[in-house]
């Protein structure tokens, strides 16, 4: 048994009908296909897993080859799992989608690891920075830093909040440290977006309060 086999679907009803000679293994038919497949799988796992449990203390190098093999076989019906319901390959599917950008926005206030946000999709952790860029356009760093960035426009706009504060409420090590990424983002500073935004306001009350004296 060799690690670095692939495990393709001939594979695993191959595996299946030498583990169990009495068992129907030829591709079945598109109106039970799902559930035939979860079956010859779940028993090519379960013989993989006794296997390993068997062979722990006597052979670790058979041991170890059947738990890598049931795990690729396990990545492999989680892929196409997903496929089924409907995720571009390798992306990420609605609900992931949205518990990823829910734990997000409620987490810009703390360091954020690309470990959390494979955990919250349940998806592992080697390839997941592809599939969030597929999913939402930019690598994860990219998409945090946008948001950071918005929920502190917010905060500009709605309170008097230094920018220190601010900074440190989105995630950000110190004012600089917005300041610079803020800059870079929309072209200008913190102060003079905030100043900017309260000259809009303080014009936009004058003409509403002109309009009222009118009538």
């Amino acid at each position: 048994m060799h690690a670095s086999e692939s495990i393709a679907l001939s594979e695993r009803l191959a595996l299946s009908r030498h583990l169990h000679p009495g068992l129907q293994t030829t591709i079945p038919e598109p109106s039970f296909a799902a559930d035939q497949q979860l079956h010859l799988v779940a028993h090519g796992l379960a013989e993989l897993l006794e296997t390993a449990r068997r062979e722990l203390e006597r052979d670790r190098e058979v041991a170890k080859a059947s738990l890598i093999k049931a795990s690729r076989i396990l990545h492999v019906e989680i892929e196409r799992c997903y496929g089924a319901n409907g995720c571009a390959r390798g992306g990420l599917v609605a609900w992931q989608i949205a518990s990823v950008r829910t734990y997000i926005d409620s987490n810009l206030h703390r360091v954020i690891h690309i470990r959390d946000l494979s955990s919250v999709a349940r998806r592992s952790r080697a390839h997941f920075a592809r599939q969030f860029k597929l999913a939402f356009g930019e690598p994860p760093h990219a998409y945090v830093v946008r948001r950071r960035l918005k929920k502190a426009c917010h905060l500009m706009m709605t309170s008097a909040t230094s920018l220190s504060e601010i900074a440190l409420s989105v995630g950000l090590s110190d004012q600089s440290h917005l300041c610079r990424l803020f800059k870079r983002a929309y072209g200008q500073s913190p102060n003079s977006w905030r100043r900017e935004y309260e000259v809009l306001i303080a014009d936009q009350s004058r003409r509403a309060a002109s309009v009222r004296d009118v009538i």
